[in-house]
């Protein structure tokens, strides 16, 4: 975003990118049996729910929904211009090769300085947020939860409060949901599937930040 891709675009790849992957769409599929249903089932509906989200910051959000600081920031990226002087003469080219080498270091060094302040930045609300996961599995009483899905619709929101507190991961949440087919059927399991991974407590806790 700060580089420019609009907000919509940028929400819509967050939404997919931990369910629509390679390594996610294969671990379901193993987790259901070797049966692609599961798994198409659950590629797209986290397509539609990204569609969705993304055509609404696109089209209906007159707001930013960047915190102001992050919005002031990219607003002053994007009026920032950089003006090059091109010399001339017998040395061009040697120049040129030398001001390239510059550039390429800078740009490593820019890489790595942003990869450590990006660690520290989100590792705390990744580690509060894993904290708070654990916790939840751990106290939360998931037989009551389970009990209360006698209904479809109520099965439904229960694999939703399920997904957002056991906060797992993309790749580990298929097995889960294969383990709880038969207790809940198809419909609460895809929405466990398609919800967990694009809101839980780290994830929240992390895009607050921004």
């Amino acid at each position: 975003v700060k580089k420019g891709v609009p907000v919509h675009t940028a929400f819509a790849f967050m939404l997919t990118a931990p369910i629509i992957n390679p390594i996610v769409i294969f671990s379901t599929f193993i987790a259901f049996g070797n049966s692609w249903e599961m798994a198409g089932w659950r590629m797209v509906g986290s397509f539609v729910v990204a569609l969705i989200i993304g055509i609404w910051l696109a089209y209906f959000q007159k707001e930013s929904v960047l915190k102001t600081k992050i919005q002031q920031t990219i607003d002053h990226n994007h009026h920032h211009t950089h003006h090059h002087d091109h010399t001339h003469g017998s040395n061009e080219h040697e120049e040129v090769k030398i001001g390239r080498i510059k550039q390429l270091s800078q740009q490593t060094g820019h890489v790595l300085t942003h990869s450590i302040d990006e660690f520290f930045d989100t590792g705390r609300y990744l580690i509060v947020g894993g904290l708070i996961a654990a916790s939840m599995q751990t106290y939360l009483p998931t037989r009551v939860m389970l009990t209360l899905g006698s209904t479809k619709l109520l099965a439904i929101i229960i694999m939703l409060l399920l997904a957002f507190t056991m906060s797992l991961c993309s790749e580990a949440d298929a097995f889960i949901g294969s383990s709880l087919l038969s207790l809940f059927g198809t419909a609460p399991v895809v929405a466990f599937l398609v919800f967990g991974p694009m809101v839980d407590i780290k994830n929240l806790l992390m895009m607050k930040r921004y």
